[in-house]
């Protein structure tokens, strides 16, 4: 039976919308690439995940060089929200409107805070969010509370926050999705870039889809990947999937593309037809391009006479940089903690002897230091030879250089005197999205503010390639907010009709 609603994708977008959909009782086709991703020894092993890479997809990417990389985009049920950091923060209000940066200005958003404020809300509930809104000034206007309290610090955690607080800082709880004692029973680990197995993370799986999947409109398909979207004229007509070793077309009157925002662009561009000889909903020639992957730095604060104890680590933020702080005031961004980085991490990542990388975990602090990287129509995602090229144009270097500095000196004067920092590589999916900009203007946008396509009626791109800027805060939450809005939206205009 044909389905009303076919969604591409189980990520945050994907099965955000599928749970603001199944109410309706209207039948709901989910077509996912990955399989779950079942419970094994790995799930809770840093050396596997960090070492060796056991849980990254075998794809291949180019850089513009034509050089190969293996890219940090998962694909199982529920997408990179399998392994992110369940943190769950509000955009703030600033971030809708143009804002100048050292590195240039924003161009705003279609639509502004008060527009998405009660799907953050719905958001907030459905993933279960913990946390308080009021140490922070730069946290935007709630209409509801937090479902549940923020996660509790550590002993070691605590006392770093009221030295930074001793520093003038407004130091806050970070909103998370995380049963935390049913992470625990499983292992004495973060739950950062570690998979959720157990369903104690809130990951697009185990809150979005396992809501959507509890009515039996809904249906999801694994194992299949979608090779092209079939369209003519303004018209999504089918949806070629690959699923088992055999291809077959789905159809649908609503198309809804949630593959993330390198793959939704790709998928887009490779779908080029006679009429669309540019990519589908290319008409301005946007699709691909404005790609924007958060300037971030892992910070590691060192003391050879202190010891870190805590396990998690991963419970507080500042802001007092995200909004001023640049030589003419200009926004630097957002500072976090990291989830606790263990020796065989350490070893992992920055490659060192797993004794000396054990030494330095145990004695130091782990934070991230995040800051917007600008949209730049030349920094694209491109297809080429059936391939994804990625042509990523860092942008507001500036600024991140200056927040990584301001961060060190608030370390060192909170007793951690070694203070050394590391970029995330372009391979790490660090909150990827901008490729299929939102806005009202056809020539300059890939879809209006409702999330639907501009050149194409019956197609809605739904995941963070919407984002007309990346903010300086990590951006699940406000994807899954624009899902259950875009839901709203289909149900009344596409639905109901």
């Amino acid at each position: 039976m044909q389905p009303d609603v076919l969604i591409i994708g189980s990520g945050m977008g994907g099965a955000t919308l599928a749970a603001g959909l199944a109410p309706s009782g209207r039948r709901i086709v989910i077509v996912e690439r990955g399989e779950r991703l079942e419970d094994c020894p790995e799930a809770r092993d840093p050396a596997a995940i960090f070492g060796r890479g056991h849980f990254k997809p075998k794809e291949v990417w180019h850089d513009t060089d034509g050089r190969p990389f293996n890219p940090g985009n998962y694909a199982f049920v529920g997408g990179n929200t399998k392994f992110y950091g369940a943190v769950l923060l509000r955009y703030r209000e600033a971030d809708f409107r143009p804002l100048r940066h050292i590195g240039g200005t924003t161009p705003g958003w279609p639509i502004g805070y008060g527009d998405l404020e009660p799907f953050y809300g719905r958001a907030e509930a459905l993933y279960r969010v913990r946390g308080d809104a009021s140490a922070d000034p730069t946290e935007p206007p709630h209409s509801a509370a937090y479902p549940f309290p923020p996660v509790p610090d550590e002993s070691d955690i605590a006392t770093l926050r009221r030295a930074l607080v001793g520093q003038g800082l407004h130091v806050a709880s970070l909103p998370l999705g995380i049963d935390l004692d049913r992470w625990l029973a499983r292992a004495p680990t973060t739950w950062d870039a570690f998979p959720d197995t157990t369903g104690a993370k809130s990951d697009a799986e185990s809150c979005g889809l396992a809501t959507a999947l509890r009515h039996p409109n809904v249906t999801l398909l694994t194992g299949a990947k979608v090779t092209r979207l079939l369209a003519q004229g303004r018209k999504i007509t089918g949806v070629e999937i690959d699923r088992n070793g055999s291809r077959e077309t789905l159809t649908a009157p609503v198309v809804c593309l949630c593959a993330g925002a390198v793959m939704s662009a790709a998928l887009l561009l490779a779908s080029a037809n006679d009429d669309h000889p540019q990519g589908l909903a290319n008409r301005s020639d946007q699709v691909g391009r404005n790609f924007m992957n958060h300037n971030l730095s892992g910070v590691v604060a060192y003391n050879p006479l202190r010891r870190n104890r805590s396990v998690y680590e991963k419970t507080i933020q500042f802001n007092d940089w995200y909004l001023t702080g640049g030589p003419q005031g200009e926004p630097l961004g957002n500072v976090q903690m990291l989830g606790r980085i263990t020796g065989p991490i350490l070893a992992g990542e920055a490659g060192l002897p797993l004794w000396l990388a054990r030494h330095v975990a145990d004695r130091s602090i782990h934070i991230m230091a995040m800051s917007e990287d600008l949209p730049d129509p030349e920094s694209r995602v491109l297809w080429k030879n059936g391939g994804v090229v990625l042509d990523w144009r860092r942008t507001n270097l500036a600024a991140h250089d200056l927040l990584v500095k301001k961060l060190g000196r608030a370390m060192r004067r909170a007793g951690w005197p070694i203070v050394l920092s590391r970029g995330f590589p372009k391979s790490k999916p660090s909150h990827q999205c901008g490729t299929a900009r939102m806005g009202a203007d056809p020539a300059a946008s890939v879809v209006d503010a409702n999330l639907r396509a501009h050149d194409i009626e019956n197609l809605y791109v739904v995941d963070a390639s919407v984002l007309p800027t990346s903010a300086a805060v990590n951006p699940s939450l406000t994807v899954a907010a624009l899902a259950l809005r875009a839901a709203d939206h289909i149900l009344t205009r596409e639905i109901a009709a």
